[in-house]
């Protein structure tokens, strides 16, 4: 039994040292190496990488200052279009459909670069629609005759179509330095909003109309966590969208920062604001107005950033202001301000 045992466990200890011969040349190749990790900033698809190009197109486009500090946003380099807007291409998004007469009108007028024009079968032809399917027509845009439940099914749930639709690309965002370059080369007084956390496309919409009227302008919205510029925000805006340039922050901080460097006043809006709106002081100065999500308000880091937090008076019986009319309000009072200097 004992010699039985230990024959068989030394044969288990011989077979388990067989399976093991030659063990250590087995995968060598997967093991070899494939030379040194490249840096961060030699991979184009890493933040510090897109950093590096964005800072290399800046100083192509002849910018000045420090290397980085005004590199704020990841896309650069784009001809200004005829909208008066530098504008880059996302890339993988699917086109948009604007609807609505005016904005259809107000989109292809600007020239924003469109693929085709819907039209309803038997729609009323006003000024609007015969407009757009000229200009559409001049462009070889193609024109569509579709029925009206085509139409509906374009525009999606709720929206209103008036029975005209136009197809159009991704929108191409504008870099915020050049935006505020541009803006300074016109010899005006820079006048811009940035939205911090706000995610509804009404709320742009709406601000980009009242940016447009009362003498903005530009908006910048952040890479991440925000709105971005869709149909909802082209109906909304009533065309402004097409007239009134977004840039893209890659870190709106840090595009804050790089505004402040340049001279520009950094104006934050909060109810509990310690400066009050009207008679604002320092309207004569180059401004970019932060309006906050109508949730949280500004973000602690911006907050900080900010050279003033003003509020605007309202009855104690309303809580808040929507971003919009809050944004529309502050607009108006440093467009006042303005022309009375």
């Amino acid at each position: 039994m004992k010699g039985s045992s230990g024959k068989s466990r030394a044969g288990a200890v011989r077979k388990s040292k067989g399976k093991q011969v030659g063990s250590g040349g087995q995968g060598r190749q997967a093991l070899e190496g494939k030379g040194p990790t490249p840096k961060a900033e030699d991979r184009a698809w890493h933040p510090a990488g897109k950093r590096k190009a964005a800072e290399e197109r800046y100083r192509a486009s002849g910018g000045k200052g420090k290397p980085g500090q005004n590199v704020a946003g990841q896309r650069g380099g784009a001809p200004r279009g005829a909208s008066g807007a530098s504008r880059r291409a996302k890339t993988g998004d699917e086109s948009e459909i604007v609807t609505g007469r005016n904005s259809v009108v107000e989109a292809l007028r600007a020239r924003i670069p469109a693929t085709t024009l819907y039209v309803a079968a038997r729609v009323e032809m006003d000024d609007r629609v015969k407009e757009a399917m000229k200009i559409a027509t001049n462009r070889n845009i193609p024109i569509l005759e579709v029925m009206r439940p085509e139409l509906d099914r374009l525009a999606g749930e709720g929206g209103v179509h008036q029975g005209l639709a136009l197809k159009v690309p991704p929108y191409e965002y504008a870099h915020p330095i050049e935006l505020l370059d541009e803006v300074l080369a016109r010899d005006e007084t820079p006048l811009l909003v940035a939205l911090d956390g706000i995610t509804d496309p009404r709320n742009l919409g709406a601000i980009l109309r009242s940016t447009g009227a009362f003498g903005g302008q530009g908006v910048i919205v952040p890479q991440r966590r925000s709105v971005s510029v869709n149909a909802a925000a082209w109906k909304t805006s009533a065309g402004a969208a097409a007239r009134v340039p977004v840039a893209m922050a890659a870190n709106l901080t840090q595009t804050l920062k790089s505004l402040k460097e340049r001279g520009v006043f950094v104006l934050g809006l909060d109810g509990d604001g310690d400066v009050s709106l009207p008679g604002l002081t320092w309207a004569d100065r180059p401004i970019v107005v932060v309006v906050g999500s109508e949730g949280k308000g500004l973000s602690r880091l911006v907050a900080e950033t900010c050279d003033a937090i003003v509020s605007i008076p309202i009855e104690s019986s309303t809580e808040s202001l929507n971003a919009g009319i809050a944004a529309s309000v502050t607009l108006y009072e440093i467009s006042k301000l303005r022309a009375t200097e």
